[in-house]
């Protein structure tokens, strides 16, 4: 390490020293502050909570500190919210004021400094680009003009498997297939494309960036830097990467695709001249000058990321769920049978007449959240939650996966149940209507994609229950459903191998 180097960062951690010592004193005269483990100068809790802020330590947290609690991690203030009361004044009632976002190191450089619409600041920008947004992705009518697109994929996805032999024997890594399936559910709405094979290049270079955008945004490893300045010299490297994929991710989303979709001039659909895609209405937008190129960009940079991914993760715990419980699966497959007939594939429409398949996607929903903390929200200036003050900019996290598996709130919370959503909780839906189960969150910055996310859920597994058998690979009674967490996402840690038997 250069000494001139180690030299500054130890003047500058006594410096943060005597600061964090007075903000603290002074702090302590003017607010009342949530209760948590009591904080050492620079480093605040991070020695003691470490970098894994997941889901799960963060309830044993809430289990010794109660419903609010505040974390000092280095210089950032951390409030972790885990009761239905506290996330409605949050989320709902006090929406404008905790309705900002709070960033990281890395994820400025993704989001260019909140220039996308999910990490943005609440304001102006924000207000625009929801706008913008809205009319091309999170409408009923982009869900009919789209859901037979939907449709086609998932016959698709059947017909690849029942061409693979080993697929019903030793069984194969459904996801990877999924995954095909859900990036051309997403680029035919934003482009009017579709990828014809999982070898496509200009696919798998795509799906790679994508991914190794997610694995270092999603990591623990840069916590350290981001709670504490001044050791972000030691992050360099990291963040040079970042920068990188940054880059690469843009460059081909622009060439590729976005000029791509310029050349074509905002094709028009011949019979009622309306714009054919999302990019035509974004590009409109860009051309009227209400958003600039780069807005354009990080548009498509949080499709990629949140639309694609987590709806992925999703309809991936729902096959686990289905394979490690057999008598669930043949309950969906018998309401299936009965209520379609065992000729008749599930559309779109067919899955607000299917209670049990609705009930599935819901418990999915309810115990493998896949983004278990939401995207965390921030005030900008001073705010009350409960009795406590909480400072200004201070980093929210509402556990939403404790509220959805809090025994006091739920009858054995730990059992993958669906009969719980037809029974003692049957009026509880997924659009935030309570908030002990809010998996899209609730609000002005709750996640608009829960309208294009439920349908493909429920058409997926429908299909894929209809057409096979879901078995675990021989030898094993079931499936390995370990989770990863991340920065605040949760997805199944081994993408299993599983066995899928045609029907006769």
């Amino acid at each position: 390490m250069d000494v001139e180097l180690l030299q500054k960062g130890l003047y500058a951690l006594f410096f943060a020293v005597i600061v964090a010592i007075g903000i603290s004193k002074l702090r302590g005269k003017k607010f009342k502050l949530p209760p948590g483990p009591v904080p050492i100068p620079i480093f605040g809790n991070w020695l003691q909570v470490g970098d894994d802020l997941n889901h799960r330590n963060l309830m044993e947290l809430a289990k010794r500190f109660g419903d609010i609690l505040l974390l000092r991690m280095g210089q950032r203030n951390l409030v972790v919210v885990s009761s239905p009361d506290l996330a409605k004044e949050v989320l709902h009632t006090q929406g404008v004021e905790f309705g900002s976002r709070t960033r990281n190191v890395v994820l400025d450089i993704f989001t260019g400094n909140g220039q996308d619409m999910v990490f943005t600041l609440y304001g102006e920008h924000w207000r625009k680009m929801r706008r913008i947004m809205t009319v091309p992705f999170f409408t009923n009518k982009v869900v009919q003009q789209y859901r037979a697109g939907w449709e086609e994929e998932a016959t698709r996805v059947v017909e690849d498997v029942k061409a693979k032999p080993e697929s019903s024997t030793t069984g194969i890594v459904l996801r990877q297939r999924l995954q095909l399936m859900m990036y051309n559910n997403m680029f035919r709405i934003m482009f009017d494309r579709r990828f014809d094979r999982e070898d496509d290049p200009l696919y798998n270079k795509l799906k790679a960036l994508n991914g190794e955008r997610s694995r270092l945004s999603q990591s623990f490893e840069y916590n350290y830097g981001d709670f504490i300045p001044v050791l972000r010299p030691f992050l360099r490297g990291y963040l040079n990467v970042c920068r990188q994929v940054k880059d690469s991710r843009l460059k081909l989303f622009k060439d590729y695709f976005i000029d791509e979709r310029k050349k074509l001039g905002g094709s028009k659909v011949s019979n009622n001249n309306e714009l054919k895609c999302a990019m035509d209405h974004i590009l409109d937008a860009q051309q009227k000058g209400e958003i600039n190129e780069d807005n354009v960009l990080y548009i498509v940079e949080n499709i990629n990321v949140a639309a694609i991914e987590t709806t992925l993760w999703s309809i991936e715990w729902g096959i686990a769920e289905l394979v490690n419980h057999p008598e669930i699966q043949g309950k969906l497959r018998e309401e299936l049978d009965n209520v379609l007939g065992k000729g008749h594939q599930i559309t779109e429409a067919d899955t607000h007449k299917l209670p049990y398949l609705q009930a599935v996607v819901k418990e999915t929903l309810r115990l493998r959240m896949a983004i278990p903390l939401l995207v965390p929200h921030m005030n900008l200036q001073d705010a009350k939650l409960g009795e406590y003050d909480i400072p200004a900019e201070s980093k929210i996290l509402v556990n939403a996966w404790w509220l959805a598996n809090n025994p006091a709130h739920w009858k054995t919370p730990e059992e993958f149940r669906p009969e719980r959503f037809l029974e003692e909780e049957s009026k509880v839906d997924a659009n935030g209507n309570d908030f002990r189960f809010l998996p899209f969150g609730v609000g002005r910055r709750s996640c608009p994609g829960i309208i294009l996310a439920l349908p493909i859920i429920a058409i997926t597994l429908g299909r894929l229950v209809q057409n096979f058998q879901l078995l675990p690979p021989p030898g094993q009674s079931k499936i390995d459903t370990t989770e990863k967490g991340g920065q605040f996402s949760m997805r199944i840690l081994n993408h299993s191998t599983i066995v899928l038997k045609p029907r006769v």
